[in-house]
């Protein structure tokens, strides 16, 4: 049984990461960002390769699968509303992504180059220098992709597309943003000023929103702690 106050923890740790990074796939305008770049070398790309799109805060991540095929971990509220292929393979929106984080729903999907980078500029294994991991055979990476082709749960924290990619291509599930954010978050907290106003806005939440103790309570207690320890 899942202890109510971390897993309220955890929801909390997400939320802050959604908010913080609410353009989760846009550098620009649909029209800026096909205007910027309508065409990749896909003959440059090995069946296997990581292909990185760094957005305004977040990396995107995929695998490709030749024949201009990039499987990637898609959040997408439409698969917990409908099992109509149709609908839901059609490129996901910011809206059905947004919702999608929230209802911690997503999708390890099939999508052309192009609508996987969606104008931005493309990386290549640029991950295998940035965390000096040896990968594994191209081959080996793109079949683990494609045997985890389909609905998954979702997690910006512990199941996103980071922790796909590096799964398939180092055997390892990991992502360096959610750590690098969660790190962000302790140094944040550790600060007398934040204890304080986590502190009221939690009584706050409490006595004027009617808000669950369980919920509320560790985000007064944790950083609290967190900030004596430090």
């Amino acid at each position: 049984m899942k202890n109510p106050m971390l897993e309220a923890l955890s929801q909390l740790l997400e939320k802050l990461l959604l908010i913080s990074n609410f353009k989760l796939f846009s550098s620009g305008t649909p029209d800026e960002d096909k205007a910027r770049n309508s065409y990749y070398e896909i003959s440059s790309f090995l069946r296997g390769d990581v292909l990185e799109v760094p957005r305004t805060h977040l990396t995107h991540y995929g695998i490709y699968l030749g024949d201009n095929r990039v499987a990637h971990m898609m959040p997408d509220i439409l698969l917990a509303l409908t099992k109509d292929k149709g609908r839901t393979q059609k490129v996901v929106s910011n809206k059905r992504l947004i919702l999608g984080v929230i209802g911690r729903i997503a999708s390890i999907r099939v999508d052309t180059v192009e609508d996987f980078a969606y104008g931005a500029d493309i990386l290549v294994n640029h991950l295998d220098k940035s965390l000096k991991k040896k990968a594994l055979l191209n081959e080996e990476v793109a079949q683990r992709a494609e045997k985890l082709l389909g609905i998954t749960p979702y997690s910006l924290l512990w199941n996103n597309c980071e922790h796909f990619v590096t799964y398939c291509r180092f055997g390892t599930s990991i992502s360096p943003q959610a750590d690098k954010f969660c790190e962000n978050v302790k140094i944040i907290i550790r600060d007398e000023r934040s204890v304080l106003a986590s502190v009221v806005l939690g009584l706050a939440s409490i006595v004027y929103l009617g808000l669950a103790s369980y919920t509320t309570l560790p985000a007064i207690f944790i950083p609290f702690f967190l900030w004596m320890a430090g």
